[in-house]
C-alpha cells in the first residue's frame, strides 16, 4: 500500500506540537470543565481512538486531515492514560515512566525484529502501520509521565518548564546535522514533542505562575483552528506526500535524504549520552533547591499550615464571616468527594470571591490571622485548579482549611 504518514518537514513538527498542546489542553477542559471525571474521560476517548484509528487504518493513502485527526485523539488517550495511572492509582511519575520507557523499547524490538526497520518512509504495510501507531501511543504516555515528573522534580512554572524540552530538541536537531542515526533523532525528537506542547498548553491556559490565563476552553480552541489551517495548506500543497522511498535514511528531523555514516553515528551516540547526562544534572539541580511541589502543593521552604491554631485564625473576625466561608469550603468539599470536579471548581470561586471582597475589613484586625487563612485559601485553589487535580490533593487541602475555619 501507499505510504501511510507524512513527511518529515518543518510542518510536521509544527502540527505535532500544535495536536499535542490542544490534546492536552482539550482533555483537561472534558475532565474539569465538564465534570465528566478522568475515568470516563478516558474510556470516551478510548472509544473515539478505536473508531478514528479503524478509519485511518482503511484509507487507502495518507489524508492530512484523518491522519493528524488520530494523532490529536491518540494524543488526548495516552495523556489520560498516564494520568489514571498518577492521579487514580498513586503510581509515582518515576515509576510510569520507567514502564512506559520498557513498554516502547519493547514495542521497538518487536517492530525492527519482524521489518528489519523502523523508517516512517516505510509505512507500507499492515504490520508497520499497526506497529506505528503502537509507538506513537506509548510516546504520548511516555511522554506525559516525563515531562509530569519533571515538573514534580523541579517545580518549574509551565513558561519556564517549556525550555527543557525545546533545548533538548535542538540539541537533538544539532546531533542529527552532526550524523546522528536518523531514525533515533527522530523518534526522540517525537517523545520530547510531547512535554513541549503540554507544557504550550498550561502556559496558555494556567491563570497564575506566569501563565497566560486564556483557559483551556479557549486554549483549545486557538490550536486548533492553527491544526485546521496548517492541515488546509498540507492538503492544498501535498508538501508531505511522501511519493516513494527515499534511498539513505530520510527518516531525519526535515526529512532530508542522506547516506548512513556508521561510524559517525556511532560517534554521535556519545553526544547524546552527554546530553542526557547534562539534562539530568540540571534536573537534579533544580530539584534541591527551595520550590513549590507540582500539583499546587504548598512550599516546602515556607509552609503556611499550623502557624497559628484555629482559634487564633477566627477569634479577630466576625462569625458570620467565618460562618459563610466554612459553608463554602463545606460545600466545595461535598462537591469534591461527589466526584463533580466541574461544580466545585465553580465554587470554590465563590470563596476566592468573598474572601478577596472583605480582606479590606478583615486584615487589618488581624493581619496575622488573615496571611494564615489566606494562604490556606490560596492552597485549596491551587488544588482545585491544577492542571491535573488530585483528590486527595484537594480533599487535604479543603479539610485543612475547615479546620482552621472551626
Amino acid at each position: 500500500m501507499l505510504n501511510k504518514v507524512p513527511e518529515v518537514t518543518i510542518w510536521f513538527w509544527i502540527i505535532k506540537i500544535l495536536c499535542t498542546t490542544v490534546g492536552e489542553s482539550f482533555a483537561d477542559w472534558i475532565n474539569m470543565n465538564l465534570g465528566v471525571g478522568l475515568v470516563n474521560t478516558a474510556l470516551i476517548f478510548t472509544g473515539a481512538l478505536a473508531a478514528v484509528l479503524a478509519w485511518q487504518l482503511s484509507a487507502a493513502r495518507y489524508i492530512p486531515f484523518l491522519y493528524w485527526l488520530t494523532v490529536v485523539v491518540v494524543s488526548v488517550t495516552g495523556t489520560l492514560y498516564t494520568d489514571i495511572l498518577t492521579d487514580s492509582q498513586g503510581v509515582p511519575l518515576a515509576l510510569s515512566s520507567a514502564v512506559f520507557a520498557g513498554v516502547l523499547a519493547v514495542v521497538f524490538g518487536l517492530w525492527y525484529a519482524r521489518e528489519r526497520t523502523l523508517s516512517v518512509h516505510s509505512i507500507t504495510t499492515r504490520p508497520r502501520e499497526l506497529f506505528y501507531w503502537l509507538a506513537v501511543l506509548v510516546t504520548f504516555a511516555l511522554g506525559t509521565a516525563t515531562g509530569d515528573w519533571t515538573l514534580e522534580l523541579t517545580g518549574w512554572t509551565a513558561g519556564i518548564s517549556v525550555l527543557l524540552p525545546l533545548g533538548l530538541i535542538v540539541a537533538i536537531t544539532v546531533g542529527w546535522r552532526l550524523g546522528a542515526n536518523a531514525v533515533l533523532s527522530f523518534w526522540l525528537a517525537y517523545i520530547l514533542t510531547r512535554p513541549l506542547g503540554a507544557n504550550l498548553g498550561d502556559w496558555f491556559g494556567s491563570p497564575g505562575d506566569g501563565g497566560l490565563g486564556l483557559g483551556t476552553a479557549l486554549t483549545s480552541v486557538i490550536f486548533l483552528v492553527a491544526i485546521l489551517a496548517t492541515v488546509v495548506y498540507l492538503t492544498l500543497s501535498r508538501s508531505d506526500v511522501i511519493e516513494a522511498e527515499a534511498e539513505g535514511e530520510a527518516d531525519g528531523l526535515t526529512g532530508t535524504a542522506r547516506a548512513a555514516n556508521p561510524g559517525r553515528e556511532r560517534g554521535m551516540l556519545a553526544y547524546y549520552a552527554v546530553v542526557a547526562l547534562a539534562a539530568g544534572a540540571l534536573l537534579v539541580w533544580a530539584h534541591q533547591q527551595p520550590h513549590a511541589a507540582a500539583g499546587g502543593e504548598e512550599d516546602a521552604a515556607a509552609p503556611v499550615t499550623g502557624q497559628i491554631s484555629p482559634q487564633e485564625a477566627t477569634s479577630a473576625f466576625p462569625p458570620a464571616e467565618i460562618a459563610k466561608f466554612r459553608a463554602i469550603t463545606a460545600d466545595t468539599l461535598a462537591k469534591v468527594n461527589a466526584g463533580d470536579q466541574r461544580a466545585a471548581t465553580s465554587r470554590v470561586k465563590d470563596l476566592e470571591t468573598a474572601w478577596d471582597d472583605d480582606q479590606s475589613t478583615l486584615e487589618p484586625k488581624s493581619e496575622k490571622a488573615w496571611s494564615s487563612l489566606d494562604g490556606e485559601i490560596d492552597q485549596v485553589l491551587k488544588a482545585l485548579r491544577a492542571p491535573h487535580p488530585d483528590k486527595a490533593g484537594e480533599v487535604s487541602a479543603l479539610n485543612t482549611l475547615l479546620s482552621s475555619l472551626g
